[in-house]
């Protein structure tokens, strides 16, 4: 399935803001940072990586329902994203 940046506006938006704050952990693991300081921004680059993936995934089920609705076959079943998103998590 292509990845249509169009479609994908929202999880690119959570991908830069995820590799902002990945970048703010880094800084501050180098600069010898505050440890709790560290992890709350990990956790939120964490969370932030979840959403996008899943908003892709959601965009895929969608492209998938849009196909099959037009009478097309889907470039990838419900079940194959959904395993392509749990193997790589």
């Amino acid at each position: 399935m292509d990845m249509k940046p169009e479609l994908l506006g929202d999880a690119l938006t959570r991908l830069r803001r995820a590799q902002g704050q990945l970048a703010g952990v880094i800084a501050a693991i180098e600069e010898g940072g505050d440890c709790a300081q560290v992890l709350t921004q990990l956790a939120a680059v964490s969370r932030a990586l979840d959403r996008a993936g899943f908003k892709i995934v959601a965009t895929g089920m969608r492209h998938c329902q849009t196909a099959r609705d037009s009478g097309d076959e889907p470039p990838m079943t419900e079940q194959e994203l959904e395993r392509l998103f749990l193997a790589l998590a």
